[in-house]
């Protein structure tokens, strides 16, 4: 391991606070969804009104995310996160005001919060070829999936805390007014323009930047690895479904707390040690997703143990983060830069869709085979992506010495 390339971004001017920014906007858009749905379940008197305004969240989110990146890649980065930032703040304080009385139009109300969720991370991973470069760009898009991590770790406990000491409606006036002060401050971080070289020619159609020989096999592994797992921008899929059914089996719910941290811890030290390795050779992201599947494969035969179920959980973590990056950094590197946000947010909507249908369809075979079949699920979705990125060009190191001596600040 070698910490010179973190040493490296910490002395980038404009990397830390982009990424500070961009985690402390993120997190209270995370944890509205504890608040969110106990404002529900308190309104209608079940849980199952939860689920629907937090389907029709969800809906709004998935349909929008693309049309702001795209915006943002024409009309500039800053006045579309800052506008969507702040309304999505209004929305979510009509939904804490909103009398329980009316709580039919809940999913309405919440289908809109989505619509304006704002494309921050879109928008940081468009960020990162432009502020650095060579052996440091690997290096940042582990730390940013290293991250991610631990705002799903965070996120949530964020939020059922607001809801345990105040209540629901508290905790969504909160979250509103958080995410919209550090959303702003990210927003100020965004180029007000967006560069275009008009000698690379006219910027791609959606069709063309997503039906591509090498971006569209990227996109299906995303959706399948999203299906699989919690795959750092969803947070229900087949394998989380998994731990809460062997919770269930072994009856004990904090069970699934436990490996759902396990998990979690294991690629947050899996991405630290990805982002600090030389970096030297060529490297096939279809590889990583092979040795994820093979890890993944390996707890099929241990969920009737929890201490060996949590053993494979970390092995199989350690390679969540290294992985994600991979895709980000492939994904990247082979989109034109006037389109790097756009396509970003086709993987986010992407990752929704196949983080719903993950869970969908975990929640049948579990009840149809067993708790062991989420993970022979999981195992043959990441199978899948690893068959889709077979012809990815893989990444070859360059000679960036003297790029990296010359880092471009942004």
């Amino acid at each position: 391991m070698d910490l010179t390339a973190y040493r490296d971004l910490w002395k980038t001017q404009g990397v830390m606070a982009l990424l500070a920014s961009a985690l402390i906007a993120r997190l209270p858009v995370l944890a509205t969804m504890v608040p969110l749905a106990f404002l529900a379940k308190d309104a209608a008197g079940n849980f199952g009104w939860a689920g629907v305004v937090a389907g029709a969240y969800s809906v709004g989110t998935a349909v929008a995310s693309v049309v702001w990146s795209r915006m943002a890649d024409r009309k500039g980065a800053r006045k579309v996160v800052i506008g969507t930032g702040m309304a999505w703040g209004v929305w979510m304080a009509v939904l804490a005001l909103l009398p329980y009385s009316w709580y039919r139009l809940l999913p309405i109300a919440a289908a809109l919060a989505g619509v304006f969720v704002a494309p921050v991370t879109s928008a940081l991973r468009a960020n990162w070829p432009r502020i650095v470069h060579g052996s440091r760009l690997r290096a940042v898009y582990s730390l940013d999936a290293t991250a991610q991590e631990l705002l799903f770790v965070f996120g949530p406990m964020l939020g059922a805390v607001m809801v345990s000491f105040a209540s629901p409606r508290a905790g969504l006036l909160a979250c509103a007014v958080t995410a919209a002060a550090a959303i702003w401050w990210f927003g100020l971080s965004q180029q007000s323009g967006v560069p275009h070289d008009e000698e690379a020619g006219p910027r791609p159609t959606a069709w063309q930047l997503v039906f591509h020989p090498h971006r569209t096999p990227i996109l299906l592994a995303w959706a399948c690895l999203v299906m699989a797992e919690v795959a750092a921008e969803q947070k229900a899929a087949s394998m989380s479904l998994g731990m809460v059914a062997v919770a269930d089996e072994h009856g004990n719910r904090l069970i699934a707390g436990i490996l759902e941290t396990v998990a979690a811890v294991g690629s947050v030290t899996g991405g630290v040690i990805n982002g600090a390795l030389p970096g030297g050779r060529t490297s096939a992201v279809w590889r990583r997703m092979l040795l994820f599947a093979g890890l993944v494969a390996a707890c099929i035969f241990v969920t009737s143990s929890v201490v060996a179920l949590a053993i494979g959980m970390f092995a199989a973590g350690c390679m969540i983060a290294p992985t994600v990056a991979a895709l980000y950094e492939r994904i990247g590197a082979l989109t034109p830069s006037s389109a790097h946000t756009e396509i970003f947010g086709w993987a986010q909507s992407g990752g929704m869709v196949g983080s719903a249908i993950g869970s969908a369809v975990a929640g049948a075979v579990v009840e149809a085979f067993g708790v062991r079949y989420a993970w022979v699920l999981t195992a043959g979705l990441t199978v899948l992506a690893t068959l889709s990125l077979l012809r990815v060009p893989p990444h070859r190191p360059l000679d960036t010495s003297a790029v990296d001596g010359a880092a471009v600040a942004a």
